[in-house]
Formats: structure tokens, C-alpha cells, sequence
């Protein structure tokens, strides 16, 4: 679920999302980008770099009359996520439009904190980098963009940060410092090995920053800390340090060492925009600094309330209403084609009561069969077709292999050969485990398909009802001409699978209209 409401109330794409379509017809560069989806919706592949960075330099140009070169195997920055940085380094240094100096560490290819400041605000910068191809390209960015006045690129040594920075400069005070650390410790970390929980779904862009960009002994964590322990020398050279965070997990103990170290004022923000989430740590020296409000509770009673939804725009009900005779009204041939879908990935529901003119639905999912259902169902195809095998292989001995054992099914042996000669026993266990899985997988369709167990029919696992991933009311309803489907969240362990769960209804519910 997009969070754009929860962006900054300052950032000009909180209300007014980038128009694809306008871009794409302006900017040939970007056109070649952007896509129509099955809604008709023009959209970007954030899986491409080369679509990223079209998108960033489309914006960058379009929005804030900036132009930036950036090359693929360096950092491709989302102007979004930028923006709302600065924006809360405004709150954080009271006046945007006051002439204010600051530090950006690691300024990157795109210098892009620096030109943004320069351009919007007119604040003074002095960039620093340690990357040799990072450094020729923001200081082409900053010269082409006719900002050398206001922005300043210094090339740094290695594991340099503050103190070496402004060694030159023994008086000069600066209002702010800017970073975005890396945030990863090492390459298993950067792709996501045992970084990620388990339940999340993988990251929704590319991540395209060289080594010095993305990775740092340590990660974020100790990255951090040592810009705090430099702050604690240089103290009230600056009057707020800040640096941005890709784990919220880094939040606590980071700001635990500034208790630890006496620092006198903290605060932290959220950053939010698409999916994506960040967080910022600031703190300073000063008694008389202003400091905005920590973010309150409110974007996640807003996110409890407020239920993920898509909607089904009138070309398609039209496609729907023409096969009406098999499927009724509107609203109710889509929420037929929802329970068809769930009885599909097995995912319990059952109709509840509900207003008239709309459909309501009680889900309960159980298992997350709805990622990478076209493996799983492979995957199941071969086991079936696995079952004779099994049957004429167990009637004499053979050497079972290591990679055979992860698909036996219940009641094939592990081990070589047969020498307890259990061989027909085992021929009629695996044609008692077909039999068992194809009524099983009978049963469970129609259990969720009425939303009760028939006579006779097989039941469902033991513990199945009280171990359950998630449970949501899914309510379908007519909105003017279109007609929305919206999921409300009850209760479960992840409301990331529940989202995953609406997009694939999303999209297969536009196949089969296109298929209708």
C-alpha cells in the first residue's frame, strides 16, 4: 500500500503523484520506460535500473529545472525519499528560505542533496566523496547545473567523515549535516540474506550502488557512530548532525549511545514514500535549536484504518456484464471470480453479511500460497507424476539419491534399497498418497468455496483453524460506474502478506476480464 499521505506535508508528490503518462509524452528519454499495465495504468518497472534513473533525471528536470548525469553502476537516488530528507532538515534548521551552510557526506554521483538545497533554498554545501567516478560526476552535475557558487565537491580519503572534512576550515560553523550511510554490513546483507524478515516481500527496485555506496564494516550501525563520535569533537561546529537510516531496527541503539555519550538534544523522524520506509536520527549541541516533533502514532492508526483497496474501472465490469448470464450483477460476478481465485491457492473464506449492493468475504489464510504460485504448481505436477515411479522403483532395490529425498512424498522410504521387503507396501502407500492428496486439496476446495466443511468430506490439517497467517474482511462494493474491492485487516502475524494477497487478486482478476 502506497504511504504518499504519510510523506512530508512540505513535498510536492504527497497530493500530486508523478503523472507517467505526461512525463513519458514530454521526455522521449523517459517514454521508452513507461509501460500500460491490464488497468490501463501507465507505470515503471523499479526492477530496471535504466528505468530509475530515466525516472529520477525526468523529475530532477521536470519538477526542479535540474539536469544530472548518473551512471548505472553507481547509486541511482529516488527524488522522492530526497526530498522528504530535506524537508525535514528545513524543520530542523527553522527556515527554508534563510542562506544556511551544510555538510553532505557522502554526496554520491547525483550530488543530489546538494543541488536541491542549492536550487530550492539556496543553501551552501560542501559535498565530500571518496569515489573516484562519484566525485567526476557530481562535480559535472554541480558545474552543468551552473551551482559552483552555492556547492562545493571535495574528494575525501577513504573512511574519511567530518573531522578530516573541515580540518581546513577551523571557524566556520555550519548549520547541518546530511548522510545516508550504507546500510549494509556485506554482500549477503545488500541481497538481503538474513537481513530481511522472512515474511517481507523482496525489495521493490534495484539497488544499483557501487561497493563504497551500499556496504561499510559494520553497516549502518557503527557507520553512524562514528559520525557521533566525531560530533563529539567537533561538538558546536555544527548545529545539527543528522543522518539517515534503512533499518529501524538501528534507531535504539544509536540513540542509546547518544545518551551514553551526555548529548543534550535528540530527535528522529520517518521518512515515507511508495513502500518504501527510512528513518533519520538527529541531534545536536545547541539549547536553542529548535526540534521538530518525533513522528506520532497517527500514519499507523491511519494504516490499521484505512483498508487496502484496487478498483475494477467500468471497461472491465462492462467485459464482466457481458457474461452475465454466467455470472450475475457486477458486484457479484467479481466477487464469484475472487472466491474462484482463493479456492485456487486454498485460502479459507466464506461469505458474510453486508450491505445491500455489496459482497463481503471473511479470509482466512493459512498458508502463503499465492508467491511464486506458477513454481509451487510445477512443483506439485512433478510430484504426481513421480507417484508410478515410485510405485515400479520400490518393487526393487536401487540407490536412493540425496536430491530425490526433498521430493518423496508420505510413505516413500529414505534410504538404499528395500530390506525389510516392504516394496508392495510402499507401491500401495504411494498410490494411497495420491489418493490422499487429491482429496485432500478436493476437501479443501470445498471447504473455502461455502465456507464450511460438506458431509464426508476429508478434514483439514489438525491446528489448521487456530495456526493461520492472517484474517481479513474483504468487501466488494459498486463506487459511481467502477467497482472497488477493498481488504480490511483483522488480524495475523504480517500485514505484508496481506498486501502481496491483494495484488495477485489485483491482477488475476484483470487477466480474466481480458481473457472474458
Amino acid at each position: 500500500m502506497s504511504m504518499n499521505k504519510s510523506m512530508h506535508p512540505r513535498n510536492r508528490y504527497r497530493d500530486k503523484p508523478p503523472d507517467f503518462a505526461y512525463l513519458a509524452s514530454k521526455y522521449p528519454e523517459f517514454q521508452q520506460h513507461v509501460h500500460t499495465n491490464l488497468s490501463g495504468r501507465a507505470v515503471v518497472n523499479f526492477k530496471e535500473p535504466e528505468a530509475v534513473r530515466a525516472l529520477t533525471c525526468t523529475l530532477l528536470k521536470e519538477d526542479f529545472g535540474l539536469s544530472i548525469e548518473i551512471p548505472l553502476e553507481r547509486l541511482i537516488p529516488t527524488v522522492t525519499l530526497r526530498l522528504n530528507y530535506i524537508h525535514w532538515v528545513e524543520d530542523l534548521i527553522d527556515g527554508q528560505k534563510q542562506p544556511r551552510r551544510g555538510i553532505d557526506i557522502g554526496t554520491g554521483a547525483s550530488c543530489i542533496y546538494p543541488l536541491l538545497g542549492a536550487s530550492m533554498n539556496g543553501w551552501y554545501f560542501l559535498a565530500t566523496e571518496v569515489d573516484d567516478i562519484c566525485f567526476e560526476y557530481a562535480t559535472r552535475n554541480v558545474e552543468q547545473n551552473r551551482l559552483s557558487d552555492l556547492v562545493k565537491v571535495v574528494k575525501v580519503p577513504q573512511k574519511t567523515l567530518l573531522m578530516d572534512a573541515l580540518k581546513e576550515e577551523t571557524e566556520l560553523v555550519y548549520d547541518f549535516c546530511m548522510c545516508n550511510p550504507p546500510f549494509f554490513a556485506n554482500q549477503l546483507e545488500a541481497k538481503g540474506v538474513n537481513s530481511r524478515n522472512a515474511w517481507r516481500p523482496p525489495p521493490s527496485s534495484v539497488n544499483t550502488g557501487g561497493v563504497t555506496e551500499i556496504m561499510a564494516e559494520g553497516g549502518e550501525l557503527e557507520f553512524v557512530k562514528r559520525i557521533i563520535h566525531d560530533s563529539l569533537q567537533l561538538k558546536k561546529r555544527l548545529r545539527w548532525y543528522s543522518c539517515m537510516l534503512g533499518k529501524k531496527c538501528s534507531l535504539a541503539p544509536l540513540k542509546e549511545e547518544l545518551r551514553k555519550q551526555g548529548v543534550p538534544t535528540v530527535t528522529h523522524t520517518e521518512f515515507c514514500q511508495g513502500r518504501t520506509m527510512r528513518w533519520a536520527l538527529a541531534w545536536s549541541f545547541y539549547d536553542d535549536v529548535t526540534v521538530p516533533s518525533p513522528p506520532s502514532n497517527k500514519r499507523k492508526l491511519d494504516k490499521v484504518r484505512k483498508p487496502l483497496s484496487f478498483t475494477l474501472p467500468q471497461v472491465a465490469l462492462k467485459e464482466l456484464q457481458a457474461k452475465a448470464s454466467l455470472l450475475g450483477r457486477p458486484v457479484e460476478a467479481v466477487a464469484t471470480l475472487v472466491e474462484k481465485t482463493l479456492t485456487e491457492l486454498r485460502v479459507l473464506h466464506k461469505r458474510v453479511p453486508c450491505r445491500e449492493q455489496e459482497q463481503s468475504l471473511l479470509l482466512t489464510a493459512v498458508d502463503n500460497t499465492w508467491i511464486h504460485g506458477r513454481q509451487k504448481r510445477r512443483k506439485q505436477t512433478r510430484q504426481l507424476r513421480e507417484l508410478p515411479r515410485a510405485h515400479h522403483a520400490a518393487s526393487a532395490p536401487s540407490l536412493a539419491r540425496d536430491d530425490d529425498d526433498d521430493r518423496r512424498l508420505p510413505g516413500e522410504p529414505v534410504g538404499n534399497g528395500d530390506p525389510d521387503g516392504e516394496g508392495a507396501k510402499v507401491g500401495n502407500a504411494a498410490g494411497a498418497a495420491e489418493r490422499e492428496l487429491s482429496e485432500k486439496v478436493a476437501g479443501e476446495r470445498a471447504e473455502t468455496s461455502i465456507g464450511g466443511r460438506p458431509k464426508g468430506a476429508p478434514q483439514s490439517p489438525p491446528g489448521s483453524a487456530e495456526r493461520f497467517l492472517f484474517k481479513c474482511l474483504l468487501n466488494v462494493l459498486r463506487e459511481e460506474s467502477d467497482a472497488v474491492v477493498e481488504m480490511h485487516w483483522v488480524e495475523g502475524q504480517n500485514k505484508d502478506l496481506m498486501n502481496q494477497l491483494c495484488t495477485f487478486l489485483r491482477n488475476s482478476l484483470l487477466k480474466a476480464v481480458a481473457k472474458s
